[in-house]
């Protein structure tokens, strides 16, 4: 099978990060094609950013000229899912939902370490809309900028140990998710440092897409994600105006 894995900004460093967890994680005979938007912000840190980025998914969506069963939206609750839910048959991946739902396989309890305390509500408020805070014992920020994880990565796994610690020692959490698709391929040191299951999202996105396209499942179409209703959509998708204007 392939699976396409979109890296929801346009640092094409992070997506080669990405493209190096998801590789590793995919089974024999699984191909992973990854790439980031066209246009839109660098880095998703606020709702303003969070909604360009999901435009931006969808319009580089529409000129993804290869073929690919399922798609991994590696952003950590990231808005734009639901619409590619709509636009594409094969299944479609969050890598929040993957890792939470993961999570609760290993534990009682699960704890997020993510990037500024302002994605921390964010991060809540998609797992609530999910189902799957409940079983959440906190999310708790590093104090790291998403490109800030990039540009030391001792100093980002040093914070990622001591972030998740407090998620074990205050929140008691059993299990630990990376929360955010920068942290791709931290999950091996972070979980030797506190000997606790540390779930990567974007890995666990493979396998549950391996898993739907071996059952032979997909995306509903029956309702909520009906495809949309044609209809004429002013100036798209963008990234062909913008081309043509250049």
């Amino acid at each position: 099978m392939r699976i396409l894995v979109m890296n929801p900004n346009t640092t094409a460093s992070m997506t080669a990060s990405i493209r190096a967890i998801a590789e590793a994680s995919a089974s024999p005979g699984t191909e992973i094609l990854a790439t980031e938007p066209l246009w839109g912000p660098e880095s998703i840190e606020g709702h303003f950013e969070g909604y360009l980025s999901a435009a931006a998914v969808l319009d580089r969506l529409t000129t993804i000229d290869v073929p690919f069963d399922a798609l991994v939206m590696a952003g950590f609750g990231e808005p734009g899912r639901e619409g590619a839910q709509e636009v594409l048959d094969g299944p479609v991946l969050d890598i929040a939902e993957c890792a939470a739902q993961m999570a609760m396989l290993l534990g009682h309890s699960y704890g997020v370490v993510t990037t500024l305390d302002r994605a921390v509500p964010q991060i809540e408020d998609r797992l609530r809309t999910a189902g799957l805070l409940q079983r959440c014992a906190s999310v708790r920020a590093t104090g790291l900028g998403v490109l800030e994880l990039e540009e030391d990565p001792e100093v980002t796994v040093k914070a990622v140990i001591a972030t998740a610690r407090r998620l074990i020692e205050e929140d008691r959490a059993e299990v630990i998710c990376l929360g955010c698709g920068g942290m791709a391929g931290l999950q091996e040191k972070v979980s030797a440092a506190l000997g606790v299951p540390v779930v990567d999202g974007v890995a666990a996105a493979v396998k549950f897409a391996e898993a739907c396209h071996e059952l032979g499942l997909s995306t509903s179409k029956v309702r909520s994600f009906a495809g949309p209703r044609p209809k004429t959509i002013g100036s798209w998708p963008l990234s062909t105006h913008l081309r043509d204007a250049r």
